[in-house]
């Protein structure tokens, strides 16, 4: 399929099976099944995976179009197709033939759903320094010990993509590894379910690895080279994942927004609110803010998917802009429409709760700015 009907294809989804889960996915805390499997029958299961393996071929600009349209109905049903797009492409990035049989075709097939597991109670934001412990029984096997958090479609996906530490105890801190642990693995330990303020069918969910023993056929790419799949791969597809979700929270929040001034009039006058000068002076700021902020992650992501090395400045900017943009769009649409926005449980509700996600979903905006500004000023982006 062509991009355009790739989005039409989602658009048509988003208007009907995720519009009709979003309600218990927010209400019930329920994992958007419904919605993730209407994806992949519809073969968008294998959307950054390379059409030789089956996928759609498809790279970051596809990646944030798509789950701004379904961020608009669903945040949840976004961010969980967009992790597993993201771990999709980390698998893909140096996919052995074995790989390529065991996890790429199957997830163009619509038969398999992956993510990814990086971060870590300990280390906070910093997921790029994993504490998982990474031991070599043999030339064909690994024994992997310690755990992971607020893993996205945690215990629901068929594979997980694991970074841990190098193997040899002297490595540098960035010589780290990463795998894919299947889920049928033995001995994997899933904490709580995940009751989130928002993002609420994330099924964010801790993961703890005790002696976990995986086939040195699932290491991804070479011992201690992860750091190359974060900043070349996971970096800039879940940077763009999750830009493109916020991004549609935010336009969600204006189409509300918008909506009631359409609606919405005087009793005494017969006036609607969006006929006071005031309002759409509010509404066209909220449509600047949101338009500026979709054209540069459009920018970030074409230059992207062309290699150009300079695209991981707007990259980066794109996530803290977009957050900024989410959190922003949504308080100020909720100043617009009054009272009403404050009902308990209602759209405005459900959108100013998913919205604050935006900035402590690591790496978080505090972080992108530092990155940002050290490669502006020709430092390294990770200091000691």
């Amino acid at each position: 399929m062509h991009l355009q009907e790739i989005l039409d294809t989602i658009k048509l989804i988003s208007k009907t099976t995720v519009a009709e889960e979003a309600y218990q996915i927010d209400e019930k805390g329920k994992w958007p099944e419904n919605s993730l499997r209407a994806l992949q029958k519809a073969g968008l299961g294998g959307l950054v995976v390379a059409k030789e393996f089956g996928g759609q071929g498809q790279g970051l600009l596809g990646l944030a179009r798509a789950c701004e349209i379904l961020g608009e109905v669903s945040g949840s049903a976004a961010l969980c197709y967009g992790m597993h797009c993201v771990g999709a492409a980390v698998i893909g990035a140096k996919a052995t033939k074995q790989q390529q049989e065991d996890f790429l075709k199957p997830i163009a097939a619509g038969e398999h759903l992956t993510t990814l597991a990086l971060s870590e109670p300990g280390t906070g934001a910093h997921f790029y320094f994993p504490q998982t412990q990474l031991l070599a029984l043999s030339e064909n096997e690994f024994l992997l010990n310690g755990s992971k958090s607020f893993v996205t479609n945690g215990s629901k996906a068929d594979s997980y993509v694991i970074s841990t530490a190098g193997v040899d105890p002297e490595a540098a801190r960035e010589e780290f590894s990463c795998f894919v642990l299947e889920n049928t693995t033995s001995g994997l330990q899933w904490g709580p379910e995940w009751h989130g303020l928002g993002m609420r069918g994330n099924s964010s969910r801790s993961l703890l690895l005790n002696d976990i023993k995986v086939p040195a056929q699932n290491l991804l790419g070479d011992v201690g080279d992860q750091l190359w799949y974060v900043f070349q791969v996971v970096a800039p597809y879940f940077l763009t994942a999750m830009s493109g979700t916020y991004l549609g929270i935010a336009q969600a929040a204006f189409n509300e927004a918008r909506q009631h001034l359409l609606e919405r009039s005087y009793r005494h006058s017969g006036a609607t609110i969006g006929q006071n000068n005031i309002m759409q002076h509010r509404l066209g700021m909220l449509w600047c803010k949101i338009e500026r902020t979709r054209q540069l992650l459009y920018h970030a992501t074409r230059e992207g998917d062309i290699g150009d090395p300079a695209a991981v400045l707007p990259i980066l900017a794109s996530k803290a802009e977009v957050g900024h943009c989410c959190v922003d769009v949504v308080n100020e649409a909720m100043t617009i429409m009054g009272g009403i926005a404050y009902s308990q449980n209602s759209r405005m509700d459900v959108l100013l709760r998913d919205a604050r996600a935006a900035h402590v979903m690591s790496p978080t905006t505090d972080i992108l700015y530092t990155w940002l500004g050290r490669a502006l000023l020709e430092q390294p982006i990770l200091d000691s």
